[in-house]
């Protein structure tokens, strides 16, 4: 037996990693491929050799770390980049994040496990889940918090959100959606009342 396999995605600076620290903090166990993502290209680690060969050593820093500005500034104006990149990400991700699974229903057989991921849909992975959480908000928002956030220009957010399935066509393949455009008491509200019919499934 094991638990419920719940993916929490959205799009660009729509509340994700929010509602993330929210479930964690009902109890859930929350696995965030963003971070995963960063563990896998540090030196050493997993994907780390096959994006330094696939993109060359101008993507490092001074310490031989990956630049991720620059790495992104190669990948984001060319799909095909991006496309070479994930090939190489994805697996090495996947794979950490199924054994951090395996690992907490070992010891925790009834609990939720929740995935925090931007491409659930787009990848299709969507469909390996339980239950899919959908963190929602207004256009300008994305575009004011990614700013703050990240320190992009406009144009450089615009361009993000245009690789990205907008959020109106996700909400088809959602069960249950959190709109985190207004106080942030009302989206914990909100996602405590998604917890509670989690834990009744």
């Amino acid at each position: 037996m094991r638990g419920l396999r719940v993916g929490l995605t959205g799009g660009l600076a729509s509340g994700k990693s929010f509602l993330g620290i929210a479930f964690e903090s009902f109890g859930c166990f929350v696995i965030r491929m963003d971070e995963l993502g960063h563990q896998v290209q540090q030196p050493g680690a997993e994907a780390y050799d096959a994006i330094v060969r696939e993109f060359g050593s101008s993507i490092l820093n001074e310490n031989l770390t990956i630049d991720r500005r620059a790495l992104g500034r190669e990948v984001f104006a060319n799909p095909l980049r991006l496309d070479a990149l994930n090939k190489i990400v994805h697996p090495a991700v996947r794979d950490k994040a199924q054994a951090l699974e395996r690992e907490f229903f070992s010891h925790s057989p009834k609990g939720i496990a929740v995935t925090e991921a931007a491409i659930l849909i787009e990848t299709g992975s969507f469909r390996d889940f339980d239950r899919l959480i959908l963190a929602v908000c207004r256009p300008e928002q994305q575009i004011a918090r990614a700013m703050a956030r990240d320190g992009l220009s406009r144009e450089e957010v615009l361009d993000r959100l245009a690789r990205q399935m907008p959020l109106e066509e996700k909400k088809k393949y959602a069960n249950y959606i959190i709109d985190t455009s207004g106080a942030k008491e009302d989206a914990l509200a909100q996602a405590k009342a998604v917890y509670e019919r989690l834990k009744n499934l």
